[in-house]
């Protein structure tokens, strides 16, 4: 049976896959030992290492402008709202959102996805642009031929002792990292209510991974990716009859093309053209070319 090297990561929506509960045609995964899961990012645009890979929106963004050989599947494994992502230092150093302006926010790259949506936010709801901030990152993209704008600047130090030491008034992280660390707070107080005010007008909850394939497997046998495609949307509908209704988890993964997703997708496009991250226009809808053309299904 053919084997398709996998760069996933195990969550309850992909774990009836990965620990087969739900089988696929035709095919079994060859799944790879890559833990941080955005480790596998950078083999995967740079090499193709994988035939099957979960992959960061703003690095795929970045890999289609310079014309990587992926496609993108209409499968949302991992997303998240950012407006807890920004965190300040204790209370005392807790600002308003527009006082960020001219000043130095950390990142861990300038395209990680979760910092492309936190600006996106920045600017869409509170006015401040992402070129009147200094960005402060430690890694650089994935796609090694993108360029980081001029308002960004490499430290070697980390992000949290420059925030602790006053060289950063904030850095996005994510959730699970900074609830280790209690000096770390939200920069917005009222993050919950936020995001669900934003859910409330926009209707879907901002992506962060995707999965993606080889184009040229895709295009030569797919049956194969059909079968795959399937099995992760069984797998996910399996994983979410066990999800709590409302969750985050529960409104942010999906599959399949939806006017939400190209919604969604269309935002992040605009946000990293905005930001620099790439630097021509990409249509949301083109993005599943290649999966509409040779799988068919939506």
């Amino acid at each position: 049976m053919r084997r398709l090297t996998a760069a996933l990561r195990r969550s309850p929506q992909t774990e009836p896959l990965l620990g087969g509960t739900v089988s696929l045609d035709g095919c079994t995964l060859d799944l790879q030992d890559v833990s941080p899961i955005h480790e596998a990012f950078a083999p995967m645009v740079r090499d193709l290492r994988y035939d099957v890979s979960e992959l960061a929106l703003a690095t795929l963004l970045q890999a289609v402008e310079a014309g990587v050989q992926i496609a993108a599947l209409p499968v949302v494994l991992l997303g998240n709202f950012p407006h807890r992502a920004l965190y300040v230092w204790g209370e005392e150093n807790r600002i308003a959102p527009a006082e960020l302006a001219g000043r130095r926010v950390g990142v861990r790259a300038y395209s990680q996805t979760t910092g492309l949506w936190a600006r996106g936010i920045l600017g869409d709801t509170y006015g401040v642009p992402s070129d009147e901030v200094t960005w402060v990152t430690t890694e650089g993209s994935h796609v090694d031929t993108a360029k980081d704008p001029a308002t960004v600047e490499r430290t070697s130090g980390t992000l949290v002792d420059a925030l602790r030491a006053g060289d950063l008034t904030s850095v996005v992280l994510g959730a699970p990292f900074a609830a280790g660390i209690d000096e770390l707070i939200p920069l917005l107080p009222d993050w919950e209510e936020q995001q669900e005010r934003f859910y409330d007008q926009r209707g879907w909850v901002p992506a962060n991974h995707l999965v993606v394939v080889r184009r040229e497997l895709l295009r030569s046998e797919p049956d194969l990716i059909r079968g795959l495609y399937r099995g992760l949307a069984a797998s996910i509908d399996a994983g979410l009859r066990a999800e709590p209704a409302g969750t985050v988890r529960a409104r942010a993964v999906r599959y399949g093309i939806s006017p939400g997703l190209l919604d969604m997708l269309g935002t992040a496009i605009r946000y990293a053209r905005e930001q620099e991250v790439i630097h021509r226009e990409i249509d949301a809808a083109d993005l599943f070319a290649d999966f509409e053309k040779y799988v068919g299904e939506a």
